[in-house]
């Protein structure tokens, strides 16, 4: 006979979570390390009873709002190599709809992480039930129908008994890389009180193990081939290979070989910049070193990456009558990008198995690598020194701001700081080991060009999904996964009036983060878009309706959810705050006023392909459509 326990479905889940574990490499440890809940109708009665009774090791935290606490999870997920993750308690309806847009940003870095959203009663007893929706072609249709989109793997448990095979399918998809993501399991709020005699076997501890795929005898012979057979072969550094901590591997080769390292956004500081063949970011917020060489290739060796437009300038970046692809990817479809060679495996596994096999060769770049990576640190140096004049100043992002419009915002905000300046000052003046967190705006033009990561694993941008308001939530999610490093979100203003209400959450957890707050007064970084673009500037700048600029202080309200705040006029007020904020046992915002246009702009092979308008009034307009229809002239078709 089959032993059984009686437990709620909201018991059991919490009991199973408790019972979850990740083995890579014969280290093994707990994969769930707590949950983040907002409680409402749907959840508080039946996961907050759960969770009341027995918690097990998992951590608990009230986040403030939904989507803010789901993308602290993801960041713990990112910052953890997605080897730990934390679960997420919603309420029905809004509650559960704020979290879709987490979901996606979870589902396009591929980071695996546990959705619960509380859901409509199984019975339909009461329907509609407060913050339920109705829809004429179906009553089974809910709020939660939309995270199917946005989910790796979605399920519904109306009976108790379903959540067994629910979780388990959930727990594979999230613990196998080709697939990681996020899981959906919707919980309707009568079901979760519900109680049933589980097996006890259920409840038994479960380890999930990533084993590292190697490629096939195909694969590998195809690889050195190609590789072999290249002059100028560049090595694109994607999140992969930062999931597999393939850094001594990449290095190895790199130097062996004398073949360059080139970064995707979620690739960069799985090497630090210091390596000699690291080239820095590619693409449209790449540095001239890292495109000009990609440019040049006859073989561009992907590992890990997606591909994604800011990657390949829109596919414009590569040669296409010269290069050759050759993907290295856990997933298959990834791999199969841009017609290239491709190849299933593991990065740090596949890398290992190809450096004996590379004996002998070398790649022809002679003293170029040298040569490209001091032009562009040159550079860096220029821009680390741009600094603002009342008169004759030409601004990074050229042609569109007056001197007089750029004037006005000096004296508007009380500050003659350019951004490029302060990113520079900043990158020398926090601890090496710190952990710098953001995600939209012009701000990851600047970390991906500017930002050198002295040590690994510290430069943490989400770029998959480039969602504003990830900054703050982000930040604090880095922080419970890295508790002994300082942890800063380097976010604008545009981001911080999205969402920093997890900036509560650090506060009353004593988990101290730190907030770069760069205020423009403004979306600067599509005004640049809209204007670049023959555009009129409008909609995009902080103006009244009387059309002065807004010079909202934004320290003022952290100020009032408890934070050390610090407000900056010039480089010193801010080297001086950066030290004094290391020394707070609190969370900090430090508040810098910078100018519009003065963040870096493209370098050579950053062409970006945006929806222009065909036919149009303005002159302008209809010249940026013929550019952009010169440049699809040298961009690959798909």
């Amino acid at each position: 006979m089959v032993a059984t326990i009686r437990l709620t479905t909201a018991q059991a889940l919490i009991k199973f979570l408790n019972q979850q574990y990740l083995s890579v490499d014969g280290k093994e440890h707990p994969f769930v390390e707590g949950i983040f809940h907002i409680y409402g109708h749907g959840n508080v009665l039946g996961i907050g009873e759960a969770l009341e009774e027995d918690a097990g090791h998992l951590k608990t935290f009230m986040g403030k709002n939904e989507q803010g606490m789901a993308h602290a999870a993801i960041a713990f997920s990112k910052q953890s190599l997605r080897k730990k993750i934390y679960a997420l308690s919603s309420s029905a309806g809004p509650g559960s709809a704020n979290m879709i847009t987490a979901a996606g940003t979870a589902l396009a870095n591929q980071i695996p992480v546990l959705f619960l959203p509380a859901d409509t009663f199984a019975t339909r007893q009461p329907d509609p039930v407060l913050q339920q929706i109705e829809q004429e072609s179906s009553i089974a249709i809910s709020t939660n129908d939309a995270f199917k989109a946005v989910s790796r793997y979605w399920d519904r448990v109306q009976r108790p008994e379903q959540l067994m095979s629910a979780l388990i399918r959930a727990f594979e998809v999230m613990t196998n890389p080709a697939t990681m993501g996020p899981a959906t399991i919707c919980l309707p709020q009568d079901v979760e009180g519900e109680a049933y005699n589980y097996p006890v076997e259920f409840f038994q501890k479960r380890v999930h193990y990533i084993n590292r795929t190697v490629p096939t005898k195909r694969e590998m012979e195809g690889s050195v081939e190609r590789i072999k057979n290249s002059r100028q072969p560049v090595i694109v550094v994607g999140g992969g290979c930062k999931y597999s901590e393939a850094r001594e591997e990449l290095i190895h080769i790199s130097e062996r070989h004398d073949i360059p390292l080139v970064e995707t956004h979620a690739g960069k500081s799985t090497v630090e910049w210091q390596f000699k063949n690291n080239l820095g970011g590619l693409g449209i917020l790449g540095t001239s070193a890292a495109n000009k060489v990609v440019k040049e290739a006859d073989l561009i060796i992907g590992i890990g990456t997606r591909y994604t437009d800011f990657t390949t300038s829109s596919k414009t970046l590569f040669n296409l009558e010269k290069s050759q692809f050759l993907n290295i990817n856990i997933s298959r479809m990834q791999a199969y990008k841009l017609d290239a060679f491709q190849v299933v495996g593991d990065a740090k596994a596949t890398l290992k198995e190809l450096a004996p096999l590379l004996e002998g060769y070398k790649a022809n770049y002679g003293t170029q690598l040298e040569e490209l990576k001091r032009e562009w640190l040159d550079e860096r140096t220029r821009l680390a020194n741009v600094q603002f004049k009342r008169k004759d100043f030409v601004p990074e992002i050229d042609g569109q701001f007056s001197q007089e419009t750029l004037n006005e915002y000096a004296n508007v905000l009380q500050t003659e700081l350019t951004q490029t300046e302060v990113f520079v000052a900043l990158n020398e003046s926090l601890n090496e080991d710190a952990i710098v967190v953001s995600a939209a705006g012009s701000l990851p033009g600047d970390m991906q060009r500017l930002w050198n990561p002295v040590v690994p694993n510290t430069y943490h941008l989400e770029y998959g999904y480039s969602c504003m308001g990830y900054e703050i939530a982000g930040a604090l999610g880095a922080r419970l996964a890295e508790p002994d490093k300082e942890v800063y979100a380097f976010v604008g203003d545009g981001s911080f009036l999205m969402l920093h209400s997890e900036l509560v959450t650090a506060i009353q957890y004593n988990k101290k983060i730190n907030i770069i707050l760069f205020d423009n007064s403004g979306f600067g970084c599509i005004n640049n878009l809209q204007m670049g673009n023959g555009c009129a500037n409008q909609g995009t700048e902080f103006r009244t309706a009387a059309g002065t600029i807004l010079n909202i202080d934004y320290a003022k309200v952290a100020e009032g959810y408890g934070a050390k705040t610090y407000k900056i006029s010039n480089l010193d007020e801010l080297r001086l705050a950066i030290e004094d904020a290391k020394k707070q046992p609190n969370s900090t915002l430090i508040e810098i006023k910078v100018l519009p246009k003065t963040m870096s702009d493209g370098y050579e092979g950053s062409w970006w392909n945006v929806g222009l308008s065909e036919v149009s009034k303005q002159e302008s307009i209809n010249k940026a459509f013929q550019n952009k229809q010169e440049a699809m002239k040298q961009a690959k078709g798909y």
